[in-house]
């Protein structure tokens, strides 16, 4: 009787990182033209709507497969966004169906849930993040490159909510003098609610949203504003490499989280790789190039999960403990290929 061949390890990055987590993206196309993502001047408002580079379910299934076998056992949906993905709650149900993928989350602009929550939670969907970055409705439209109604976002998370998605996280990417007097009426809103609001600093990600440092409103700066008006305990991350800090309010009424990509890097722990809607992987949030996943593909799942081992194995990205250094990349992948 033959003896059954040792399991291969799973790969490690150059800085012996493990691949826990993939961020993978169904569509380009998004419905807002917020200004640090996807701004208007520089975006048609017919991008990403043509199909024809984008991966099939058939194509995602079997990346996501071969993934899985390369240890990531969390998966979040992006886009553009990806409730412009038609049928999207047919992808969720076969995703949910893998062995070895304990979590599959999505993150949206909320302006298309309420008409698909159900569907996603009966589909297998357990997690929802919002992107949220005002709740004055002019302010709200400006963010949105005047695309969004707040009315539509508040009615998803509702939505949602009654889907059974008891705890929503919120994300809101902070620019001074642009939407930080956002922060605390944000709050005022969603305090004792159950969701979880995230203050994410302004980030370099991309090169078309015009990023400079002095719109940064650094997450320690966030914390004495909001502590201020409402005293904060530290909170014990949820598992090691989560990229929020998390703080509870001291009157019990729920938590906050910061997000401190440029004050606090945390590379370190990075565990994420992303794939983009046309089947290139970037092995950094801040890449300037991403791999073709393609021909990988085409081979099936084994041919696709040596790929990505490969690719893994060569990691060494470190870019926000590198930023303004001389040899940090000057050149990013734009965040609405691959979701933030």
């Amino acid at each position: 009787m033959s003896a059954v061949p040792a399991p291969s390890p799973l790969p490690l990055d150059l800085r012996g990182r493990p691949l826990r987590d993939l961020r993978l993206s169904v569509i380009e196309a998004c419905n807002f033209r917020c200004p640090y993502c996807m701004p208007a001047d520089r975006v048609p408002d017919d991008y990403g709507f043509d199909s024809a580079s984008r991966l099939s379910f058939d194509e995602i299934e079997t990346l996501v497969r071969g993934c899985v076998a390369l240890g990531v056992s969390k998966l979040r949906l992006t886009g553009g966004e990806p409730l412009l993905r038609k049928r999207l709650p047919l992808l969720v149900e076969r995703l949910a169906a893998i062995d070895g993928l304990d979590d599959i989350a999505l993150t949206t602009n909320g302006s298309l849930l309420a008409a698909q929550a159900r569907a996603l939670r009966d589909a297998g969907l357990r997690r929802i993040t919002v992107s949220l970055d005002a709740l004055d409705p002019q302010r709200f439209s400006q963010m949105t490159g005047g695309r969004g109604d707040i009315a539509d976002v508040l009615a998803g998370i509702e939505a949602a909510q009654a889907a059974g998605f008891s705890s929503i996280k919120l994300n809101c990417v902070v620019e001074r003098g642009i939407n930080d007097d956002q922060v605390l009426p944000l709050l005022e809103h969603f305090r004792g609610s159950g969701h979880v609001l995230r203050f994410i600093e302004y980030m370099d990600v991309g090169t078309c949203n015009g990023w400079v440092r002095d719109r940064v409103v650094p997450s320690a700066e966030l914390r004495d504003r909001i502590a201020e008006r409402w005293p904060l305990r530290a909170l014990e991350a949820n598992y090691r490499g989560e990229v929020a800090s998390r703080y509870a309010f001291a009157d019990g009424q729920g938590e906050v989280g910061f997000v401190s990509s440029v004050s606090e890097p945390f590379c370190g722990d990075c565990h994420r790789a992303r794939v983009s809607a046309d089947g290139k992987l970037y092995t950094c949030l801040f890449a300037g190039d991403g791999h073709d996943l393609g021909p990988a593909l085409a081979q099936g799942e084994s041919a696709l999960r040596d790929r990505v081992a490969t690719l893994w194995t060569h990691r060494g990205d470190r870019y926000s403990e590198l930023r303004g250094a001389r040899g940090a990349s000057r050149r990013h992948v734009e965040m609405y290929l691959i979701g933030g």
